[in-house]
């Protein structure tokens, strides 16, 4: 296991990708995704490594908050995706756009900035 930083900055990138895998199931109202997997923050690989950190990386203030921030990205991305299915497109893109997504997410990355600066 490396010292973080290549495992925060390709969550970064990874996480960042969700918004156009979410803006593509709200156009087209289907996904390769389930609602029920994108809701599992242990799932995705900064899941994992978050859930195999090492003592180090625990004992840190950014690793606890990253992993509730996480928690709450993919709770709030498996919304957006089930409004989407669902056909609440309008609802999809406000939640997307301005609303719990959009704060989360932009709350996970600079938060995962932070503590890559960090370490």
């Amino acid at each position: 296991m490396g010292n973080g930083h290549d495992e925060i900055k390709a969550a970064i990138g990874a996480h960042g990708m969700w918004k156009t895998r979410l803006r593509t199931a709200i156009d087209r109202g289907s996904s390769e995704f389930s609602t029920a997997t994108v809701a599992q923050d242990d799932h995705c690989d900064f899941g994992k490594w978050l859930a195999g950190a090492g003592t180090e990386m625990k004992g840190s203030r950014h690793y606890t908050k990253c992993k509730d921030l996480h928690r709450q990205f993919h709770s709030a991305a498996a919304n957006v995706l089930k409004l989407a299915l669902g056909g609440q497109k309008e609802e999809a893109k406000r939640i997307l756009e301005k609303g719990d997504f959009a704060t989360i997410s932009g709350s996970l990355t600079h938060e995962m900035m932070e503590w890559d600066k960090a370490i």
